[in-house]
């Protein structure tokens, strides 16, 4: 989620001109499209399998700080708050609701090197969480706990969210405490490109939940879901996430966005460094202001920040559909988005790899991908097929973009031929280990 650092743009907003100009801004006509990763994970003790509190000698916040060695600087939201994130150039170790650690990598071109970071990240954290008696697990939601034991972390957005959040969809809590995710962010070069890679990029989600389920347990027992994550969505907050129908009709535009956000009610506003709760849309928020003062440019990048389709654009685009995995999937992640969405033939081919869909149709297999994985049926094959296609389509869009990303594919490459999602391994695991701790051994990166 956000890092919500001191807002900047308080220029009054007039119409949704002006909301529309934010994602024309955002262009990059010119010069090199960049790929960023964010890679969150699960922390635990080591030997056990509860979760980690903020406070104590080997808590999280302890945890945070230990990363001022390696040169990352705290970010606290006031003087003498808590440190609830740590900045290193363009790069962000930050903390979601129930602890989950995400690193907010910086944008590359390539996906290598976004790999690179990643895995050098991942060796800065062992070395701090080590001596605290501490570890990373790479699974798509807390296979153990439940709501009532799960700590939250200090931070005032996650607090105000927890309310507002938590009044919109009964899993809402759920998602911001248990779920942990891999995301890949991208460029786009103007409107017509942004919309032919949003609306690519949401047509194969399906394909990228399946390839990367790894979240069967829930609460100790293993769920009817290979991906409980992305279900958990399914009830978070139906105006603000799944699929805007203009992602899936053929009709995305920048405007179209701007249209769907305005109709979601806000979760917060930010005044005078205060955090408010008012009951309207971004879009009514535009029309009357709020208690006699205009909305204000920085009340939309806020807004946007709160908005979680499964493809979303804000400065960049996100692709969102994957669970936490190990680094070399989420390696994968990058190299197969890179392929696939900035190779202009395979774009092409990726735009036209499933079959016409209605958007009720296309949420139905979204469905299917979060119960079934890559087994889930399409046409009169699997999701399986589509997906190893996916991944070759990726492939020969790197071979002609830079060959020497194509290595990153090979574990995602290996998963669509298995026709197996990940969430497998994890059932097969679960079966042959019952003491957590132990079955989390298999899953610590």
């Amino acid at each position: 989620m956000s890092l919500d650092s001191k807002q900047t743009e308080d220029r009054p907003l007039t119409d949704a001109s002006e909301l529309v100009e934010f994602f024309r801004s955002a262009e990059r006509s010119t010069g090199p499209k960049l790929i960023g990763l964010e890679h969150e994970k699960l922390l635990m003790p080591i030997g056990g399998s509860e979760a980690v509190p903020y406070d104590g000698p080997s808590g999280i916040g302890a945890f945070m700080r230990g990363f001022a060695k390696h040169g990352w600087a705290e970010f606290r939201e006031r003087e003498g708050a808590p440190v609830i994130a740590m900045q290193r150039g363009k790069a962000t170790l930050s903390l979601e609701p129930g602890g989950q650690f995400e690193l907010s990598g910086s944008p590359f071109l390539t996906a290598r090197e976004a790999q690179a970071e990643n895995l050098s990240h991942i060796e800065e954290l062992k070395q701090i969480a080590g001596p605290l008696g501490l570890r990373a697990v790479a699974l798509g939601y807390r296979p153990f706990q439940s709501l009532e034991q799960m700590p939250w972390m200090p931070k005032s957005r996650y607090q105000l969210m927890r309310e507002s959040l938590g009044a919109r969809g009964p899993m809402a809590h759920n998602m911001m405490l248990m779920t942990a995710t891999g995301q890949v962010s991208l460029d786009w070069s103007d409107e017509a490109d942004c919309a032919r890679k949003v609306m690519a990029a949401a047509r194969v989600s399906p394909l990228l939940v399946a390839l990367y389920a790894n979240s069967p347990i829930v609460e100790g027992r293993l769920s009817e879901y290979q991906s409980f994550r992305s279900r958990v969505w399914n009830e978070v907050d139906p105006a603000r996430c799944g699929y805007p129908t203009a992602m899936l009709d053929g009709s995305f535009s920048y405007l179209r966005y701007v249209q769907w956000a305005l109709e979601a009610p806000l979760l917060f506003l930010r005044r005078n460094g205060q955090y408010l709760r008012p009951s309207m849309t971004f879009g009514q928020l535009l029309k009357n202001g709020y208690e006699g003062q205009p909305a204000q440019h920085a009340d939309w990048v806020d807004h946007l920040s709160t908005l979680f389709p499964e493809v979303r654009i804000k400065r960049v685009l996100e692709i969102r559909a994957a669970d936490c995995n190990g680094v070399a999937m989420t390696g994968a992640l990058a190299a197969v988005m890179r392929g696939a969405l900035y190779d202009e033939t395979a774009l092409g081919e990726l735009s036209s790899l499933m079959p016409p869909l209605s958007p009720l149709e296309h949420r139905a297999l979204h469905a299917s991908a979060q119960k079934q994985g890559l087994e889930a049926k399409l046409g009169a094959g699997a999701l399986a097929d589509y997906a190893r296609e996916f991944v070759e389509i990726a492939a020969r869009g790197l071979r002609r973009l830079d060959p020497l990303d194509l290595p990153l594919l090979a574990p995602l490459a290996e998963v669509a031929a298995s026709g197996r999602s990940p969430a497998r391994a994890v059932e097969a695991a679960f079966a042959s280990q019952s003491d957590p701790a132990m079955f989390l051994n298999r899953f610590e990166l």
